[in-house]
């Protein structure tokens, strides 16, 4: 590191000293150029800068010489004050680190010298503690031996104790020799022996098994005196063994405490085994006996052997296991050792207590009434057993009385069995699966007055000649083939007509014949109604289905025909359509001028529909209507048969569920009336007949997931056995009284709730079936472009298959539901195909002539559902009661191809109603080009309906 320069010395700032310049100079100098009067002058150079250097030093000095010469002298002596401690700290160092006399080697000498003492010493206490220490286990050993030899077992399990107590206290250094480990070997060796000989004598001394229970107070052990290889041996001659009698007391107090701990657990886990719990399982004798071994030892001995069939009582349990604790009590408790002598005996009052509840008491509560009074007998017994054996003999102080307060609600835990055996009944009934073989057919009050469909009427004569009114009766004939009954007094059985094979008219091939046309007769003029008339007149005749003009059969197989037939690529002119199958009461309302919510299709006879020649869309043609001749008047309303019943299936499970709640019932009221328990009986038993319709209502969708998912029929049947379960009810609610009121509230709320379910499986199972409608109907793609041959192919097909579909499910559930709930269920279906395909059709923006043939088409392949509503084929449909957009639909498949003058025709008398405004703008603009004729048309459409606006 530089010295650093005096910041008083003068300093050259910005230029290099006379050094590096020379040096510059000769580097920068050739070597041709360097020649002796060059270095001259580089030396010359050097030399004068040397002087000038002291020149100016000089005069620096002589500057300021009094400050200079302070400073020397200072320096001077800061020097000579240097050096006398440089030697002072020589002579220091000497002193302290010479080897011969310096202080540091000397107090290192001696601290060694200290540490080699100090340690001996240790060495030296610690041989004499290990010796004292060793000393100690051998006297220790030496006696235990002495012992041993002796058979003083209990002495020697102290000593043993001892001895082990010495060999884990040696020190360190002992405890690793080897011997202490010779010692530690024949001391657990020893001790070993003395275990197994008290162990030995243990085990014969106090013996508890299924049989038996043998106590013995003295018991004899033989000691050998000799080893052989190391192992204790008894030899046959009696001068190598030892005799000794060790009393019981004296026997338990020899064991360790671990040993003792251990045997009495095993003695506690015995006696409840074999002495309580097997006493109170089964029937038992008991014998007792006090006998003299033949060494002389008294034994006490306790045999328990199976009683002969036969001799089943439940008091006699309680009087063996009294006699089992007394047994123990005087033979056993008092020779355990004092700590034990209380604390054993208080092990077993809880055990016991349990066992006689668990074991005696618990499994044996009846299951009937009449068996209640005996067991009632029984468990007063085992309260005062308990009081006489639990807290008397084994000192326990009564605080748990559990068999006591059990005793006290022997009442609630009869009737908590019985509810659970109620239960588990009610939940194997839910969980079984349904069996066609089971089911029965239930007769029940027509919920609909007056129904569009032909419903028989069931009366049941009396005895005075009046007829009963209709009961729900179980019946196993077909529910739908009822034929007409007339009740005849003193015929008590009503005559049931043969079913047809093809009772819903599915043979679609097959067509009627058509019924002869009437000549029409000329209107009458309308009369007014009077207030009230249009409710008389839609409650006596609504759709006009007693109108004495018979519609005119139309052959549907042409629409079939069409609708499957290929049809060529280029539009060709297509023949007018048969008009659909005409709805009753079409004539009806035409002639009267006054059209309901839901107006029948038209028809030939009555709306004449003037085709003409098939042109482009471009230039309809306008055919001229011609006014149609009046129809008839409609005659008088036919008299309403009001129908009596009709049938429904239901599973068999049913019949099960409602005798278990009459059942529960009855057997509360049972309990109530006979006085046997406390206050309020009975309470806990009603319980259980609300809950046993819980389980089925909860379990029954759980356990048949898989069948209700998969199946058409089963979700409503069980939507039927709820309805049934439900009606039942109100007959078991409506006899409720005295004790049974009680559960009144509850069978309402079950019997409301199975209702509620009964209709939300009904409903759901309708929804499933036409959200499967909608799906089947999404291949359609909304009936665009079929024009095209491929996309009327796909059309075709959805339409089919929707057809087949519902085909398939109407006689699935015409055999479950009633007629009323069927008829429901299958206009629903019908209504979700029926209102997807309009929407569809009416969302078209455009619609050529060739796609207005085919539409049509399509529509006329669902008028065979009309088939399924038909149960006489004499009589006309009742589709309109349960598809509301069945005319609208009928209306569609003509208007499609009828020409602009035959919807205005239509549209002013009144046929159009069910058809919105804006769906017939839409229609009109989609099926004809825009020209002043359909200009015209929709302004007359814009003005409302003719009917509705007068």
């Amino acid at each position: 590191m530089a010295f650093p320069l005096p910041t008083h010395l003068p300093r050259k700032k910005d230029a290099r000293d006379v050094s590096t310049q020379i040096l510059t100079k000769i580097s920068e100098t050739a070597s041709k150029a360097l020649r002796a009067e060059v270095a001259s002058s580089w030396v010359a150079e050097l030399d004068d800068t040397i002087h000038v250097t002291k020149a100016r030093i000089h005069e620096r000095i002589a500057a300021d010489l009094p400050n200079f010469e302070r400073q020397l002298a200072t320096s001077i002596s800061v020097q000579e004050r240097m050096r006398s401690l440089s030697d002072n700290v020589d002579t220091l160092s000497e002193s302290i680190f010479d080897p011969q006399s310096g202080l540091i080697p000397n107090l290192v000498t001696t601290l060694e010298s200290h540490a080699a003492l100090a340690q001996q010493n240790a060495d030296a206490r610690a041989r004499h503690d290990a010796l004292a220490h060793l000393l100690q286990c051998r006297n220790e050993l030496r006696h235990l031996t002495r012992l041993v030899e002796e058979a003083e077992l209990a002495e020697a399990t102290r000593a043993s104790s001892s001895l082990q107590k010495c060999i884990k206290q040696a020190p360190e250094p002992l405890s690793q020799s080897q011997v202490m480990a010779d010692m530690q070997r024949k001391s657990t060796a020893l001790r070993n022996r003395t275990e197994e000989q008290l162990l030995d004598a243990y085990s014969r001394s106090i013996v508890v098994s299924a049989s038996e229970v043998t106590i013995r107070p003295y018991v004899q052990a033989v000691l050998p005196r000799r080893q052989m290889n190391g192992v204790w041996v008894r030899s046959t001659l009696p001068e190598d063994n030892i005799d000794t009698v060790i009393p019981l007391p004296d026997l338990l107090a020899s064991m360790s405490p671990s040993a003792l701990s251990m045997h009495l657990s095993t003695l506690r886990r015995d006696i409840i085994t074999h002495c309580v719990e097997y006493v109170l399982k089964q029937p038992v004798q008991i014998y007792q006996a006090a006998a003299t071994h033949l060494t002389g030892t008294a034994e006490y001995k306790l045999s328990m052997h199976r009683a002969p069939p036969g001799t089943e009582d439940l008091s006699l349990r309680l009087e063996n296991l009294t006699t089992v604790i007394a047994f123990l009590h005087s033979n056993l408790f008092p020779h355990l050792p004092p700590a034990e002598r209380t604390s054993f005996p208080l092990s077993l009052c809880a055990p016991l207590r349990t066992a006689v509840l668990n074991h005696l008491l618990l499994p044996n509560v009846p299951s009937t009434l009449a068996q209640l009074p005996d067991f009632l007998r029984v468990a007063k017994q085992a309260a005062a057993l308990e009081d006489e054996v639990v807290v008397k003999m084994l000192g326990d102080n009564g605080a748990d009385s559990r068999i006591k307060t059990w005793v006290d609600n022997v009442g609630v835990h009869y009737e908590r069995k019985r509810r659970a055996e109620i239960l588990d009944r009610a939940r194997a009934i839910a969980v079984s699966s349904p069996d066609d073989s089971s089911t029965f057919h239930v007769d029940v009050p027509l919920a609909v007055e007056n129904p569009p469909f032909p419903i028989n009427v069931v009366d049941r004569p009396v005895a005075n000649g009046e007829h009963a009114k209709p009961v729900a009766v179980e019946a196993n004939y077909d529910s739908w083939g009822f034929a007409d009954e007339s009740p005849s007094q003193g015929d008590d059985t009503p005559s049931q007509s043969d079913t047809s094979t093809d009772e819903w008219g599915f043979d679609d091939d097959i067509e009627q014949e058509p019924a002869p046309e009437p000549v029409p007769e000329p209107p009458k003029a309308p009369e007014p109604e009077p207030s009230g008339g249009t409710e008389d007149a839609a409650e006596d005749d609504p759709w006009g289905w007693n109108g004495d003009i018979e519609p005119t059969e139309v052959d549907d197989g042409s629409a079939w025909d069409d609708a499957w037939d290929e049809k060529p690529s280029a539009p060709e002119p297509v023949p007018p359509s048969p008009a659909p199958k005409p709805a009753k009461g079409l004539a009806k309302r035409l002639g009267a001028k006054s059209v309901p919510s839901s107006p029948a299709p038209p028809q030939s006879p009555t709306v004449p529909i003037h085709h003409t020649t098939p042109q482009p869309r471009s230039q309809p043609v306008v055919a001229k209507a011609k006014n149609p001749p009046p129809p008839p008047p409609p005659p008088p309303p036919a008299p309403v048969l009001t129908p009596a019943t009709e049938t429904y299936v239901v599973s068999g499970r049913t019949k099960e569920l409602l005798r278990l709640v009459e059942d529960v019932l009855r057997e509360g009221a049972e309990l109530v009336s006979s006085g046997i328990l406390g206050s309020t009986p009975g309470s806990v038993i009603m319980q259980a007949a609300p809950m046993a319709l819980e389980l089925f209502r909860a379990l029954v969708p759980v356990a048949s997931a898989a069948v209700l998912k998969q199946s058409v029929k089963e979700p409503m049947r069980f939507s039927n056995d709820c309805l049934y379960v439900s009606q039942e009810l109100k007959r078991i609610v409506a006899g409720l009284s005295g004790p049974k009121a009680g559960a009144r509230d509850k069978l309402e709320k079950g019997r409301e709730r199975l209702r509620v379910l009964s209709d939300s499986w009904f409903e759901q199972t309708i929804v499933r079936e036409e959200k499967l409608i909608d799906e089947l109907l999404d291949n359609a793609n909304g009936f665009i472009d079929t024009t095209h041959q491929e996309r009327y192919d796909e059309c075709e097909t959805a339409v089919n298959e929707v057809l087949q579909r519902i085909r398939r499910v109407a006689p699935q559930w015409k055999a479950i539901l009633p007629k009323s709930r069927y008829y429901d269920a299958l206009g629903s279906l019908v209504e979700a195909a029926l209102s997807r395909i309009l929407t569809d059709i009416l969302a078209l923006e455009d619609i050529t002539e060739v796609e207005s043939h085919r539409l049509s088409e399509l529509c006329h392949i669902l008028n065979a559902l009309e088939s399924l509503f038909v149960e006489d084929p004499e009589q006309p449909s009742f589709v309109v009661s349960h598809v509301p957009s069945w005319l609208k639909f009928s209306y569609l498949s003509e208007l499609l191809e009828a020409s602009i003058a035959d919807i205005s025709y239509l549209f002013e008398e009144g046929a159009l109603v069910d058809f919105e405004i804006e769906e017939l703008v839409k229609l009109v603009k989609a099926l004809f080009a825009d020209t002043p004729l359909r200009t015209n048309t929709i302004n007359k459409l814009q003005h409302g309906h003719p009917v509705r606006g007068s």
